[in-house]
């Protein structure tokens, strides 16, 4: 979480609504599997503004 702002917004969503600790790190490392299977072939690099790019406000 220190080097993806993305994650750590995806990670303190939850816990501002009061959910522990190891329920938001759960959360996050099912949202970032996700990610990965998601990735169209093996050659395709990790971009953090295109994995969180529904966190961003709209402008």
């Amino acid at each position: 979480m220190r080097g993806s702002p993305g994650a750590l917004a995806y990670y303190e969503a939850p816990r501002q609504r009061g959910t522990s600790h190891q329920a938001a790190l759960r959360q996050l490392s099912n949202r970032l599997v996700g990610i990965l299977r998601g990735c169209p072939n093996p050659e395709t690099t990790y971009d953090d503004a295109t994995s969180w790019v529904h966190l961003q406000p709209n402008t």
